[in-house]
């Protein structure tokens, strides 16, 4: 493809973003209401839930309640009830209420029916639309535990729990607090849920105890805990936010595996027949993980994509094998939530030994390395005392270009020498015509040799640092610091900012590039041009190559498709990386003298080569033997 084709395609694309622009409605963007009107349902639950338990701790008598707060079940009659969950028939009806158990960063909603949580809201951070952010909410949440009784299949989710307290809320501000919910079985036994939760954490402690159980569970090891909940979107960019949200899981004693949330598959699930120490529901920077106390003996997990939710990106399911004491009276088996951020600092910081700083995805290999030994800590330590994250992107690129400057000043006098050789190498092309191209090759090489130069020696010191870039790619993404942060024109450096967005679906563009035009990534693509342009030009290489100068300019119009949705603080990493590489080489410029330069590589071709140590044995060994080795012409 030569650059005539280049540019053409890029005009074309020009005026097909130009025609969509045109076309783009006067009112607010359509897609930004319906997140809005969707959130805003959340939110009206929520809301709804928290009046009538206000009313009810007023004491203002009956208060009427929609189906989606308060069920009843009376018109079921006993002898069905007891037909179908035998000795658990007396918890097969009531009513469902709602209480919370709160602190300073987090409120759980608990249902009486189930016992489980019904909802969760991180206090401190917002969805993109400035609402209450919730990780989870509403009916479709399924959470409890699933067995037999009496030849009946039990499941807890549908049946109602009594709270151990009239306070509908609960706060934990000065001393851990505990929500208990209990479920009685006739002729005796219980089983009870109970929540605690301490002032500053994101972790909620959870009992499951079952007493008296034993006729139930004596002839099993293990007891089915099933977790099902449908996550919501919270941030601008649905289809990059779930390009991180997927299920993650811990074997004991392994690293943490997860899902590729990238895969073609609309449904990933596995059979996990090891013990299992925790289990996490993952979005972009929020996650919900269940945790073992000691370890789950077994689990299944799964999710499914849900492409034609306007509310929710993947329905996530996990059926877990809690061990049991089938021999005790009383069980208890411990286990924990963490309902919070995926902030690399606090989980590493507090719950390294869970491993759950695995959540954040910083890469794999050297990759992984770069981020955990390098970037992040040099991140944090710019956090500390700068407030501004446009500020500490720019010091951090200058930092790790310091750290690279040995690198890129041999790329530059690679180039250098490159550029000096090219008379010589224009006088070859002469002497030899292009039909001889094997021949024009090999005195090319020939010179190089001479000289001391290898044609590899600008593309090496850019290869190696090719990690780092990538690093970047996968630690600027996940980084919820960058989160609904502002810089410049971007209100949000955690994804993409745009400066021209239209709703009109455009063939191959709106699919390939998306309904928007975000300039960091354009300046990005730009400053990646112009950096190849000025630093090839003129070079022997590009002469000797002409196809490599279409190459040149193909990848960044690449990266400028793929990059167009991603992170600003991304996009603007890469652009100030660009606009220091050229700062520095048009200083090496000033301190590299070229004809010097010419003059030690002149010299380098004269210059006798010294014999290596073994070539020297080699010939010491040969006239021992009486053969004179023949001298150089």
């Amino acid at each position: 493809m030569d650059r005539n084709s280049i540019i053409g395609i890029i005009i074309i694309a020009g005026i097909l973003i130009f025609w969509g622009t045109l076309n783009k409605p006067s009112e607010e963007e359509m897609e930004q209401a319906r997140r809005r009107g969707d959130s805003l349902e959340i939110v009206e639950q929520v809301e709804r839930e928290r009046q009538i338990r206000e009313q009810l701790e007023a004491g203002e008598g009956e208060v009427e309640t929609t189906d989606d707060v308060a069920k009843e079940t009376d018109s079921v009659s006993d002898d069905e009830l007891r037909s179908t969950l035998g000795q658990f028939a007396a918890a097969g009806k009531g009513q469902e209420e709602f209480y919370t158990i709160e602190n300073e960063l987090l409120k759980l909603t608990i249902s009486t029916k189930g016992g489980k949580p019904y909802s969760v809201e991180i206090k401190e951070y917002k969805t993109y639309d400035s609402l209450p952010l919730v990780l989870f909410t509403g009916d479709s949440v399924i959470f409890g535990l699933n067995f037999f009784s009496q030849n009946r299949t039990i499941s807890t989710n549908e049946l109602y729990f009594k709270p151990s307290v009239d306070m509908k809320t609960i706060v934990a501000d000065n001393s851990e607090k505990t929500l208990t919910m209990r479920m009685e079985a006739e002729g005796g036994g219980s089983i009870e849920y109970r929540y605690s939760v301490q002032p500053g954490s994101y972790m909620v402690d959870f009992d499951i105890v079952l007493e008296g159980m034993e006729s139930i569970t004596n002839n099993y090891n293990t007891i089915d805990l099933e977790w099902e909940l449908n996550s919501p979107q919270l941030e601008k960019e649905a289809k990059n936010e779930n390009y991180y949200t997927t299920i993650y899981f811990k074997p004991y004693q392994e690293d943490a595996d997860y899902f590729n949330a990238r895969s073609n598959k609309q449904v990933q699930e596995e059979e996990i027949t090891t013990q299992v120490e925790w289990i996490a529901f993952k979005d972009q920077f929020f996650s919900s993980v269940l945790i073992a106390d000691k370890t789950f003996s077994n689990a299944f997990v799964k999710y499914t994509d849900l492409p034609e939710s306007e509310k929710y990106l993947k329905n996530f399911r996990a059926e877990i094998g809690l061990p049991l004491d089938r021999n005790a009276y009383t069980s208890n088996i411990g286990l924990r939530f963490y309902f919070g951020p995926n902030k690399y600092s606090l989980l590493k910081k507090k719950y390294s030994d869970l491993q759950l700083h695995d959540l954040v995805t910083v890469g794999k290999w050297i990759i992984k390395w770069i981020n955990q030994l390098i970037i992040i800590p040099i991140f944090d330590l710019l956090n500390g005392f700068i407030s501004n994250y446009g500020i500490i992107i720019l010091l951090l690129t200058l930092i790790i270009k310091m750290g690279l400057l040995p690198l890129t000043y041999r790329s530059y006098i690679s180039q250098a020498k490159m550029r000096v050789l090219k008379p010589q190498i224009d006088e070859i092309n002469k002497k030899i015509p292009k039909e001889k191209s094997m021949e024009r090759q090999q005195a090319t090489m020939a010179l190089y040799k001479k000289a001391g130069v290898s044609p590899m020696g600008g593309c090496l010191p850019m290869l190696l640092q090719m990690p780092i870039l990538f690093a970047m790619f996968r630690f600027f993404p996940t980084s919820i610091e960058l989160r609904q942060e502002s810089f410049l024109w971007a209100d949000d450096l955690s994804t993409y900012d745009a400066i021209i967005e239209w709703s009109e679906q455009i063939p191959v563009i709106s699919n390939l590039y998306g309904n928007h035009v975000s300039l960091f990534t354009l300046l990005m693509t730009l400053s990646t041009i112009l950096t190849m342009k000025l630093n090839n030009q003129a070079t022997a290489s590009t002469q000797q190559m002409p196809g490599m100068k279409g190459m040149m300019y193909i990848m960044p119009v690449m990266f400028m498709f793929i990059l167009n949705r991603f992170s600003a603080g991304l996009t603007y990493y890469y652009f100030l990386a660009n606009i220091i590489t050229f700062g520095q080489n048009l200083l090496f410029k000033q301190f590299v003298d070229e004809d010097e330069l010419l003059k030690k590589m002149q010299s380098k071709k004269t210059r006798q080569k010294k014999k290596s140590s073994f070539q020297a044995r080699m010939e010491k060994m040969a006239r021992e033997r009486g053969y004179n080795t023949p001298k150089k012409r």
